[in-house]
C-alpha cells in the first residue's frame, strides 16, 4: 500500500485517501487465510533484492515523492505490517527547503520530481515540465543540469548515510523520475563515490531492474513467503 502503518495497523497521515484505514481489516476479508501488508517502497526493495540475488539492499524510488525500503539478510526491515523506513524524510540538508511534513531539508523536499522541476523553472524563468527537463539534459543545457545536480547529490547523501548505518552492498534507484532522466543513476553513483568516507566502501549504485512493476513483484514475493514464515 502507498502508506505507512502505525503499531495499531492504521495508515497514518501523509496519504489523504488512505489515512485512518485499519490495514488489519484485510484479515476479515480473507477469513482463514494468512495476510500481510507492506509499504510499496518496502515491496520494491524486496523485489529488487530478490532479482539481484543480494541479501543487503537499500532501495530509493524517486517520483512525485521519494520512497524506499531496506532489505537486510534477505528480509524486509522492519517486518511487513510494521512501520516502514521513511527514507524520503531523511534530513540531508538542515538549511534546505521546507518539506510537506513541516521540516526542512528532507530528501524528498530536494530530490523529488516536483522539487527538481521547480528548480528547473526558477533557473529557466518559466514553468518546466518533465519532457522539457529530459530534453534539456539530452541537449546538455546548463539550466537542466543545474536543476538535477542537487537532486543527485541529495540522493547520494542519503545512500551514503544509509550505508554507514546498514552496510548494504547495493543501493537500487527506481521510480519514474529516475528512469526517465538520462544519466541520473550515473550522477548519483559519482556523488556517492565523492561523499563516501575514506576506507569505507560505498554501496554500489544500480538502476532498478523491475521498473514500475517492482512493488507488484514484491507483493507476490511477500505472498509466497507466507508459506515459509521464517523468511518474514
Amino acid at each position: 500500500m502507498p502508506g505507512t502503518t502505525d503499531p495499531a495497523c492504521r495508515v497514518w497521515p501523509g496519504r489523504p485517501s488512505w489515512a485512518g484505514l485499519r490495514a488489519d481489516t484485510l484479515r476479515g476479508l480473507f477469513p482463514g487465510s494468512r495476510t500481510a501488508w507492506a509499504d510499496d517502497g518496502d515491496l520494491a526493495a524486496l523485489a529488487e533484492a530478490r532479482h539481484l540475488g543480494a541479501e543487503d539492499v537499500v532501495y530509493l524510488g524517486v517520483g512525485t515523492g521519494v520512497g524506499g525500503g531496506v532489505v537486510l539478510g534477505g528480509r524486509p526491515l522492519p517486518a511487513p505490517g510494521r512501520e516502514s523506513p521513511e527514507v524520503g524524510h531523511l534530513v540531508v540538508d538542515v538549511d534546505g527547503p521546507r518539506c510537506d511534513c513541516g521540516r526542512h531539508g528532507c530528501l524528498q523536499a530536494i530530490a523529488s520530481g516536483p522539487a527538481t522541476l521547480r528548480r528547473a523553472g526558477a533557473a529557466r524563468g518559466t514553468e518546466v515540465g518533465f519532457a522539457e527537463l529530459r530534453d534539456g539534459l539530452e541537449r546538455d543545457r546548463p539550466w537542466a543540469h543545474d536543476a538535477v545536480r542537487p537532486s543527485g547529490t541529495a540522493v547520494a547523501a542519503a545512500v551514503v548515510s544509509l550505508g554507514e548505518l546498514l552496510d548494504p552492498t547495493v543501493a537500487v534507484l527506481g521510480g519514474g523520475f529516475t528512469a526517465g532522466l538520462p544519466g541520473f543513476v550515473d550522477l548519483v553513483g559519482r556523488e556517492v563515490a565523492r561523499l563516501a568516507r575514506p576506507g569505507r566502501p560505498a554501496p554500489a549504485v544500480r538502476a532498478a531492474a523491475l521498473g514500475g512493476l517492482s512493488s507488484l513483484h514484491g507483493a507476490v514475493a511477500l505472498a509466497r513467503d507466507l508459506t515459509t514464515p521464517q523468511r518474514i
